[in-house]
């Protein structure tokens, strides 16, 4: 199912307890659907650097700000979409962690279930084996990504069941070793074609619709990004700059 065909997309919920079905259903399809795109959902920041440190721009300063909150917080939706190089879909509890409250708002507005969560949530252990079992690791797949280096810091944390290396090279090279370097985060990678500001005005540039579900929930974000990848792959203008599109470079890291 093409993902610019009007037909009905469904996000799948995904629980502990139908956990191993869901990523066999993945791992059956990844042979033809090699392109995914991921993103999370997690509860704000708790660290914030002072804006003179922002405004320099300087990666290393920034992924010591990414690793103490993504050290000290708990990941709340963890979202991937899966399709081919055309664009095709397969057919198939907060009080006792760190949070920012209004993260957390927002999220509630949006429809996130945090007492199923709490209820039915995933061991974030438990996701890390289903990964590397199911193989959706170890660089046999195209991510697609926006402005994700705390989706990565996140996934990382998960699959090594521990804190994020020390610094952003040891950072980069975890990142290769799980994932390959076919990584696009889309507000960095794509900035060639002059496309600014976030996932919800990037879409709108491209005249790209969000066909399910609502923002800042981490399936319909997910969906969103890879449309919005797609209808640049298939650009004319894509064709002509394709060399010139940098992987493995995360948004705020390079």
């Amino acid at each position: 199912m093409s993902i610019f065909v009007n037909k009905p997309v469904i996000v799948r919920e995904v629980f502990a307890d139908n956990l191993e079905y869901e990523f066999m259903l993945i791992q059956s399809a990844l042979h033809n659907y090699s392109f995914v795109s991921m993103d999370t959902e997690f509860p704000g920041t708790i660290f914030k650097p002072d804006k003179r440190f922002v405004q320099l721009g300087n990666p290393e300063v920034n992924y010591r700000f990414m690793k103490v909150n993504v050290d000290a917080l708990k990941i709340i939706q963890l979202s991937l979409t899966l399709s081919d190089s055309e664009g095709n879909l397969p057919d198939f509890g907060t009080p006792f962690y760190h949070y920012d409250k209004e993260s957390i708002e927002l999220l509630k507005r949006q429809g996130i279930d945090f007492t199923r969560n709490k209820e039915k949530g995933i061991c974030s252990r438990d996701f890390g084996m289903m990964v590397l079992i199911f193989g959706l690791g170890f660089g046999e797949l195209t991510l697609v990504t926006f402005h994700s280096a705390y989706d990565f810091g996140f996934f990382l944390k998960i699959l090594t069941q521990n804190l994020l290396p020390p610094d952003l090279k040891s950072f980069m090279r975890h990142l290769t070793y799980y994932f390959g370097c076919m990584i696009f985060d889309i507000k960095y990678s794509f900035k060639i074609f002059n496309l600014h500001g976030g996932l919800e005005k990037v879409a709108k540039t491209l005249n790209v619709a969000r066909v399910a579900g609502l923002s800042h929930q981490a399936g319909s974000d997910s969906l969103l990004i890879l449309r919005c990848f797609m209808q640049i792959k298939n650009a004319k203008a894509f064709k002509q700059c394709n060399q010139k599109l940098s992987a493995l470079a995360l948004y705020g890291l390079v």
